[in-house]
């Protein structure tokens, strides 16, 4: 059979057919060819005379040095057995180095690149070869590698873990073909760097983007790639929320196999963006993960697929999923960053990312603790826009959602800190999405509008900013305009803890339009997601009486009533952004339903 050079090698015993069957813990490397077939094509003889070379030369006095046992070779593949998981990472490793430093000296279209993985399992052996799920869990890490690369699964980094000089960076859990399990899988981080003081980390959330290795076996697809990896950098820049390496920088990385940890020291950046192009016939796959530097630990992972006929579409469509995400994804660590932080040591950002979860919470008690926060945020920094801005839209909320008998007082110091933020002058798409957000309940429509749609345009992949466009559409009446804002919002970030509340909107689109079974089942959508909420009961009954459901309306009354037993018709109305028709229809839902006038 073939082996890495392309000869044929004998296994030095062979299989027993009647021996008896054993099995025992063992570490597993499957070990090939990154592009085989594409240098065969290109210069069969040269190939064969370079792989030669690297397995008399290299592969086979390392695995004698660290007690490998060849167990078969499977065309330009390998498996070898090793006692110990630190031998097989240590053999993989010293592998790996040293044939990139004979690449180093050879032009890329002569290089031996090979792919290996690892994996520690319960084997069965029968005579000299072995089976089990495990071998195939080797294989299947094996195609995950890059080229130069290796990757291992959860038990053997575990094994692995602190006993030689490399690190890993955990890949999340994958799906592998053919393995009933999720396998954990991590990538061994191989290159060591000299130690030298880091830059100082931004203040706001740091991000760079590692070049998207072309994993199709075709150089001609390498432009796709660095064009894909470009314009995710280029789109994360005009967040302004966001520090982001630039591209000259971030592609000194390519083509290495670098620790996460030591790029985001080198760089000082809390987050990596990495990610990997493969082309097979006429499609393309694009995956993407959001790492944190500091630990290496995964945040944030995805794949897109599409066909090459529409590449560029495919391209762009790639690069709004992915900042889409990304911004709530790097909300979400940068607030379990800040948890670990002492309250005193605190400064005004991170005061005003301990409120985000309280304002998610769509809770009263939760609301009054968001605003404490707010409020230490802009005695730290007075004139700290996104802190006046969220605290303007926590006063709102008091207002929409009846969480206070002061309604009118609310609304005044809603729009007293709404002013403060500097409403329209302002050029940040957060403070000009909360800030349309509060005016949309506590100002006017228009001027919520016109701050909403600023907003989209200075940041197209903000999820809460497609959100809040489409409840101000909602309010003004454009139902189906409204629906496709909404649906944007979530394609953009479809984990988004946000995300019912889309579901509420689109309920509220379809009341609009006069659609109440379409209404109701959206309002059922959202209840799902969050069961606590009493707001969405006073929708629900409306929908339920208009429909002719009157049992199970006032039954949602009654459970809104427990919650709110003042609760009126009259306060619901006077609360509505809504006009005209929509108002209408609502009271008289409210009134067949059994709310009080």
């Amino acid at each position: 059979m073939a082996t890495l050079d392309g000869t044929t090698m004998h296994q030095t015993s062979k299989p027993d057919p009647v021996s008896r069957v054993q099995r025992r813990l063992t570490a597993i490397l499957s070990a090939d060819i990154a592009g085989y077939s594409r240098l065969m094509g290109a210069d069969e003889e040269g190939t064969l005379a370079r792989l030669r070379a690297v397995r008399q030369e290299l592969v086979n006095p390392k695995l004698v040095q660290h007690h490998g046992r060849l167990v078969k070779t499977t065309g330009d593949g390998v498996l070898v057995e090793f006692a110990s998981v630190v031998d097989a990472l240590r053999c993989a490793v010293e592998v790996q180095r040293s044939m990139a430093q004979r690449n180093a000296e050879v032009s890329p279209d002569k290089r031996i690149e090979a792919r290996m993985g690892i994996n520690v399992c319960d084997i069965i052996f029968a005579g000299a070869d072995l089976f089990g799920e495990g071998v195939n869990v080797a294989a299947r890490l094996e195609r995950m590698a890059e080229p130069g690369g290796i990757c291992v699964s959860g038990r053997a980094k575990e094994d692995a873990e602190g006993k030689l000089n490399i690190g890993f960076t955990d890949l999340g859990e994958h799906t592998l073909k053919n393995i009933a399990k999720p396998i954990r899988v991590f990538r061994v981080e191989m290159e060591a760097h000299a130690s030298h003081p880091a830059p100082a980390l931004p203040e706001k959330p740091s991000l760079a983007l590692l070049p998207f290795p072309n994993m199709s076996g075709d150089p001609a697809q390498e432009y796709f790639a660095d064009g894909v990896a470009e314009e995710i950098i280029m789109a994360l820049s005009r967040v302004r929320s966001l520090f982001v390496i630039a591209r000259n920088t971030s592609f000194t990385y390519k083509g290495k196999a670098v620790d996460a940890k030591q790029i985001g020291h080198d760089l000082g950046v809390r987050y990596l963006l990495a990610g990997s192009v493969r082309k097979a016939g006429e499609r393309v796959r694009i995956t993407a993960q959001l790492l944190d530097a500091a630990s290496g630990s995964h945040i944030w992972s995805d794949r897109y697929d599409g066909g090459v006929e529409a590449i560029f579409d495919l391209q762009d469509r790639i690069t709004e999923n992915i900042v889409g995400a990304i911004q709530p994804s790097l909300l979400l660590a940068e607030i379990e960053r800040t948890r670990r932080k002492r309250p005193e040591s605190l400064d005004a950002y991170e005061c005003m990312l301990r409120a985000y979860p309280f304002i998610w919470a769509f809770d009263p008690v939760a609301n009054t603790t968001a605003l404490d926060h707010l409020q230490r945020a802009i005695e730290i920094e007075p004139e700290y826009s996104p802190a006046l801005a969220l605290a303007a839209w926590c006063q709102a909320r008091k207002v929409i959602y009846n969480w206070t008998p002061a309604l009118e007082e609310a609304k005044a110091e809603g729009l007293r800190l709404a002013k403060l933020a500097g409403d329209a002058s302002n050029g940040d798409p957060m403070v000009l999405t909360a800030l349309g957000a509060a005016h949309s309940v506590i100002g006017d429509l228009e001027r919520a509008a016109a701050l909403i749609e600023k907003a989209v345009a200075l940041d197209p992949n903000s999820a809460m900013a497609w959100n809040r466009s489409g409840w101000v559409n909602a309010f003004l009446d454009r139902p189906e305009i409204a629906i496709e804002h909404f649906e944007r919002a979530i394609r953009l970030s479809p984990f988004d803890p946000m995300n019912f509340n889309c579901y509420f909107g689109i309920r509220n689109a379809h009341f609009a339009a006069g659609r109440y079974e379409e209404s109701l089942a959206w309002c059922r959508k959202g209840m799902l997601e969050r069961p606590e909420l009493l707001w969405p009961l006073r929708s629900m009954a409306a929908c339920l009486a208009l429909l002719g459901r009157i049992e199970e309306a006032r039954e949602a009354v009654r459970l809104l009533r427990e919650g709110h037993p003042d609760i009126t018709i009259a306060q619901i109305i006077a609360i509505t952004p809504h006009r005209g028709d929509y108002v209408r229809r609502y009271a008289e839902g409210l009134r067949l339903a059994g709310l009080p006038e």
